[in-house]
């Protein structure tokens, strides 16, 4: 684990700042773009990890980000009433069109404004988390508090 030095991280590391969270951003030399690979490169649990799901609502192409627990798997049918449209699983080009960061690194801060973005409530039993931080190789801790917070959004039940 070292300090943050890529580009992208290091704009995570500035929009953490501005919005008066004192977190480091890190990077390994291992991707953490799963949530097993975060977990283990960090020494966590798998629940402890922050990951994000983007889907693609099928009525107007728009995203909808889930911040969802490392070990949850999410309930495509609990995001669709949740969001009031079908859904789809989104590919590599429209993660990146639609968050500004590719899969595998997708942070929860810097995101497009007006994005869909909903956070599972299991999240909420940790004290401390881990998020992508704009690589597949970059991560920072956080609360669920500053997680919510950071996006503006409320917990939800998206566990399968």
């Amino acid at each position: 684990m070292q300090p943050a030095t890529h580009p992208t991280a290091l704009r995570v590391a500035a929009l953490l700042a501005e919005a008066g969270l004192p977190a480091q951003v890190v990077e390994f030399e291992q991707s953490t773009k799963t949530s097993a690979e975060a977990a283990e490169a960090i020494g966590c649990a798998v629940a402890e990890i922050a990951k994000t799901i983007v889907f693609r609502r099928k009525d107007d192409g728009s995203a909808v980000l889930v911040v969802a627990c490392g070990d949850n798997r999410v309930s495509e049918k609990k995001v669709k009433a949740l969001v009031g449209a079908t859904i789809e699983r989104a590919d590599a080009d429209f993660v990146r069109a639609a968050t500004g960061y590719a899969i595998g690194g997708v942070c929860p801060v810097g995101l497009p404004a007006g994005l869909h973005v909903l956070l599972d409530a299991d999240l909420q039993r940790f004290a401390r988390l881990w998020a992508a931080g704009g690589t597949p190789n970059a991560v920072f801790p956080l609360t669920p508090a500053a997680l919510q917070q950071l996006t503006g959004s409320d917990w939800a039940d998206v566990r399968q």
